[in-house]
């Protein structure tokens, strides 16, 4: 087994894992965390502070592994002559659009609400239904790029 075959599996175990749990996550934290009243939402500042699933779980397993992980498959993709480097390639940007959106938002957005509980309702109204619809965005994208890779793994 050669170093790309090796990171085709992480990758794929990394990836099913991350699916798995933004499942989880997105059934069972997310409850949790936000609360909608009266097509309201507001926030569970103590459940936020408590759980802490980016601390705990997210940051062994996507934050810094599947980020590396991502990073080595896209130039192992790029650099790639076999006809499934196509597919290795979209499924290794995919989950680099998911790294940023992970980067760019949820990580700051979570870290905001977890330190400041006076937050004005206004901005947390406008902010949970769009972090909970962009991690049904997310889901969707982590299963995609686990479903190519391993269409890539199998054709390999």
């Amino acid at each position: 087994m050669n170093f790309s075959d090796i990171s085709l599996q992480l990758f794929l175990m990394f990836l099913g894992i991350a699916f798995g749990a933004g499942i989880y996550e997105a059934r069972v934290v997310l409850p949790l965390w936000f609360n909608k009243i009266n097509g309201k939402y507001s926030a569970n500042y103590e459940n936020l502070a408590e759980i802490d699933s980016g601390r705990k779980f997210w940051g062994f397993i996507t934050t810094v592994p599947l980020t590396i992980l991502t990073i080595i498959n896209i130039v192992l993709a790029a650099q790639s002559a076999e006809q499934i480097s196509i597919l290795w390639l979209t499924a290794s940007l995919i989950v680099l659009a998911e790294r940023i959106m992970t980067f760019s938002f949820f990580i700051p957005t979570i870290i905001k609400l977890q330190r400041n509980k006076n937050i004005p309702d206004e901005v947390v109204n406008k902010k949970i239904p769009l972090w909970i619809n962009m991690n049904y965005l997310r889901n969707i994208l982590m299963l995609v790029s686990w479903i190519l890779i391993l269409q890539v793994i199998i054709l390999h």
